[in-house]
């Protein structure tokens, strides 16, 4: 692993992802990115990752800044909505934020998304770096510049495509993620092997008990080769207008469940789920084998996926799948498998594909 990836669109360089141990090397990067008149910064988290690293940070980045700030809101997805974005920025607007000044997003996808929305709507765009702190937002959500929101329980309805000026990936920030988030993290991870790169599947089936110790070796290589995969797609397609589609990998029916169960799952858990029965619809259509579907439940099955409940309404969650933002007129552009490690783009694949894969995985598979 290399100690820093750069990331260009357009062909032009954005920004780069770095890994480090610790989180003193951002003032490297503040005292870089404005010598002369220095910056406000507001460092945005959630409450349980702030009462881990918000001092620290803050502590950091006082001396390389004209103020530092901060904003704290609830964990979890319900906070995950406009209410909170309107909150922050009256929060920038009273400490009389400019579009020179920063934003640094602390913590896992919410805190990342929502200020990454908010950065690209204050003032019309300021700028923001993530500091990721899940193993989710390590290797999938903090890289790419989708940013957005939920509305009224819809997920991600509300968004932008907004360029973090770095992403600072720190791997002792795993030391304080529960199993839960790891493990569901580990569904960005499984679904970016299978998308793109069979040896890297097999390297997580194999080295599988190494990952689950957190060895940081074997960590820090993952997430590198995570970032490698996504950075290529979000490079060849910075606005999913075509090949970034393929990140969605388990989406559809994995946010469908997400709503269905009333956010009480993680979000790495409903992909975990949703990448299953997109690996059945897979199999149905003879893109792939049943050995191969039964290699791909066997690395899943290691990180604890929870059960879906025996009264599961199918008809309920493809009628959620209608509200898919992936929904292109009456076709959804769905992710399949034409192997393990080639993802493709279907616009083939209907309710009965989608009923008959909620089935056999509720038979099968829960």
């Amino acid at each position: 692993m290399n100690d820093r990836l750069s990331v260009n669109v357009n062909g032009s360089f954005a920004y780069d992802i770095t890994y480090n141990k610790g989180f003193d090397d951002l003032t490297s990067f503040l005292s870089k990115y404005d010598p002369e008149s220095g910056k406000k910064v507001c460092v945005v988290s959630d409450s349980k990752v702030a009462s881990f690293y918000l001092d620290a940070i803050l502590r950091i980045i006082e001396k390389h800044c004209r103020k530092a700030v901060s904003f704290v809101f609830p964990e979890g997805e319900p906070s995950k909505n406009l209410n909170v974005v309107q909150q922050l920025y009256t929060k920038l607007i009273e400490e009389h934020f400019d579009r020179r000044d920063l934003l640094i997003a602390l913590g896992g996808g919410v805190v990342g998304d929502l200020t990454g929305f908010t950065a690209a709507t204050y003032l019309r765009g300021i700028d923001f770096i993530q500091v990721p702190t899940s193993l989710l937002a390590d290797v999938d959500s903090s890289i790419g510049g989708k940013t957005g929101v939920d509305f009224d329980s819809y997920k991600n309805m509300v968004g932008a495509f907004h360029m973090p000026k770095l992403v600072f990936i720190n791997i002792d920030t795993m030391d304080t993620l529960d199993m839960r988030q790891f493990n569901s993290g580990m569904a960005e991870v499984i679904k970016s092997a299978l998308i793109r790169n069979k040896d890297f599947f097999d390297y997580l089936k194999t080295n599988s008990d190494l990952l689950k110790s957190r060895d940081k070796e074997a960590l820090g290589e993952m997430i590198y080769q995570c970032n490698i995969i996504k950075k290529n797609v979000v490079e060849i397609d910075p606005t999913e207008k075509k090949e970034r589609a393929l990140l969605n990998l388990g989406h559809t029916l994995g946010h469908a469940i997400e709503k269905y169960m009333n956010f009480e799952m993680l979000h790495g858990e409903c992909v975990f789920i949703g990448t299953v029965m997109a690996g059945i619809i897979s199999k149905n259509k003879g893109l792939i084998t049943k050995e191969d579907l039964n290699s791909i439940v066997e690395v899943i099955s290691k990180y604890d996926v929870p059960k879906l409940p025996s009264d599961l309404d199918y008809h309920k969650i493809i009628m959620y799948t209608k509200n898919d933002k992936k929904v292109i007129g009456n076709k959804i552009k769905f992710i399949l498998l034409n192997s393990i490690g080639e993802g493709i783009i279907s616009t083939d694949v209907n309710d009965e594909d989608m009923l008959l894969s909620i089935e056999e995985y509720m038979n099968n598979y829960n």
